[in-house]
C-alpha cells in the first residue's frame, strides 16, 4: 500500500489545524505557509476532510477551518479513510462474507491479506490526532534546543 499526497499532506494539515486552531479558525493560507503546500491542493483536501465531518468551516472575517470534533476522538484512519478510500493493500473477496470468491475453499493466501488488512487499519486506528499534536509539540522543542550551525 502506497498513500497518495492527499493522504499525506491532508495528515499534516490536520495536525496542524489541531495545533493552531485551539483559540480561533485557522486559514487555509496559513496552513499553506507552515505546511509548505500548495493552497489550491490544500482546497480540495480540506473539502473531503469537511465532507468526512472531520472539520467545519466558519465564513466571514476572522474565519477559517476548526476541527469538528476533539482530537482525542479523530485517528490517523479517518483522516486517511477520508482521503484515500479504503485502506487494504490487497482485496480479497475470500474472506468476505458478502463476497464469494471461486478459490476460497483452497486458498491460503487469503489469511495473510486479511492479517494484513487488520494490522493496518488497526494501526492506523489507535494513533490519534491529540498524540500527533504532542508529538509536533515535543519535535518542535527538541529543534530549538539544538546549536545551529555557523555559516561564518
Amino acid at each position: 500500500m502506497k498513500l497518495s499526497t492527499k493522504g499525506r499532506y491532508g495528515l499534516r494539515a490536520l495536525i496542524d489545524l489541531a495545533q493552531y486552531s485551539e483559540a480561533e479558525p485557522v486559514s487555509i493560507g496559513s496552513i499553506a505557509e507552515r505546511q509548505n503546500l500548495s493552497e489550491r491542493y490544500l482546497e480540495q483536501l480540506m473539502s473531503l476532510l469537511k465532507k468526512a465531518g472531520l472539520i467545519k468551516s466558519i465564513r466571514g472575517a476572522g474565519g477559517g477551518y476548526v476541527l469538528a470534533k476533539d482530537p482525542k476522538e479523530v485517528s490517523v484512519g479517518d483522516v486517511l479513510r477520508a482521503l484515500e478510500g479504503k485502506l487494504e493493500p490487497v482485496e480479497c473477496s475470500g474472506y468476505s462474507q458478502d463476497e464469494e470468491c471461486a478459490a476460497s475453499g483452497g486458498c491460503v493466501t487469503k489469511y495473510v491479506w486479511k492479517r494484513i488488512n487488520e494490522s493496518i487499519n488497526r494501526t492506523v486506528d489507535e494513533i490519534k490526532l491529540d498524540t500527533l499534536v504532542e508529538e509536533s509539540k515535543q519535535l518542535a522543542a527538541s529543534d530549538m534546543e539544538k546549536p545551529k550551525a555557523c555559516n561564518n
